[in-house]
């Protein structure tokens, strides 16, 4: 029997978490994400301790009705509420797809509600080989160029050169995107992670996302993605920004220019944490319109825990 759920403010009953590895990279690593099926009865700080007692950086709250209608979804690290977040929603629908039908091999697909924002969002899982893959896709991404002195600000926390190719790409909230001069540039980078967090809260960015092209033509490109400001001072796996970068290359041309055809990007990320991740994104152009953007990745639901918060 399933114990029942604590009252608002109650810290006396254990709360069911279960950790979602999502965004795998050949079936291992992954970002550990804690999935919570709640129905209101928590608080917000409640909400802001699970990550920490997961282990995890994010958690997502899950209200999902009996009926397999619309579920709604909260996201938070020990900071606070996030507007969104894409590995997030991987594991909230894969979680989604092994609760309603754990044994089911065809494609589901799933609507979701961002509590936060109101704004819908439409997922598709699969199973393969055992695991779940869960794509969604993404609100229109909003770019601008950064300005001199917000870059110089970010390149000299980050600890990059200047004149990088860089863009501000706003998906829930504005997050830098730069480009590495390198693959052993991006691997060696360790940014002042203080300065970078007081950047980020004067510049109200959600972080700074810095990737580099793949070292062969076609191969996947490879990314790392600094928060401290939400409490994350290195995500292992960072889809909405991943999607963001997909939106940004379609607009110098890079993926899907034409409308007929779509381009697609898998990045590579998690390996300086010790937790190797991959995230896809497939970029479709749409005329008279924004570019249709669909990212996720393959996840595997891990164990459940029962977190005291007393």
């Amino acid at each position: 029997m399933k114990p029942p759920p604590p009252q608002r403010g109650d810290r006396t009953t254990p709360v069911p978490v279960t950790v979602v590895h999502a965004c795998l990279r050949d079936g291992t690593g992954g970002s550990p994400t804690a999935v919570v099926s709640d129905s209101g009865a928590l608080d917000d700080a409640a909400r802001r301790r699970i990550p920490a007692l997961a282990r995890t950086s994010h958690a997502v709250f899950v209200d999902a009705p009996p009926d397999g209608g619309e579920a709604a979804v909260r996201f938070f690290t020990v900071e606070g509420e996030l507007p969104a977040c894409g590995h997030g929603t991987v594991a909230a629908l894969a979680y989604l797809a092994e609760r309603t039908d754990p044994l089911a091999n065809g494609r589901q697909q799933t609507t979701l509600r961002a509590t936060a924002t109101g704004q819908p969002i439409d997922g598709l899982t699969a199973r393969q080989q055992g695991l779940l893959t869960a794509d969604f896709a993404v609100a229109p991404v909003r770019l601008r160029e950064p300005a001199s002195d917000e870059l110089s600000l970010l390149l000299s926390a980050l600890g990059l050169p200047r004149a990088r190719p860089a863009a501000i790409a706003t998906l829930g909230r504005p997050r830098l995107l730069v480009q590495a001069p390198s693959h052993a540039a991006l691997r060696g980078l360790v940014p002042d992670l203080a300065a970078l967090d007081d950047a980020c809260r004067r510049l109200d960015l959600l972080g700074c996302y810095v990737y580099a092209d793949p070292v062969a033509p076609g191969g996947r490109l490879a990314a790392r993605m600094f928060a401290p400001a939400i409490g994350v001072p290195e995500d292992i796996a960072n889809a909405n920004s991943t999607a963001c970068l997909a939106a940004a290359l379609h607009a110098t041309g890079a993926v899907g220019t034409s409308a007929s055809r779509s381009g697609r990007l898998a990045v590579d990320m998690g390996d300086s944490l010790g937790s190797p991740a991959t995230i896809t994104a497939t970029v479709t152009a749409v005329a008279g319109g924004p570019p249709r953007v669909l990212v996720g990745g393959t996840a595997r639901i891990g164990p459940t825990l029962h977190l005291d918060l007393a």
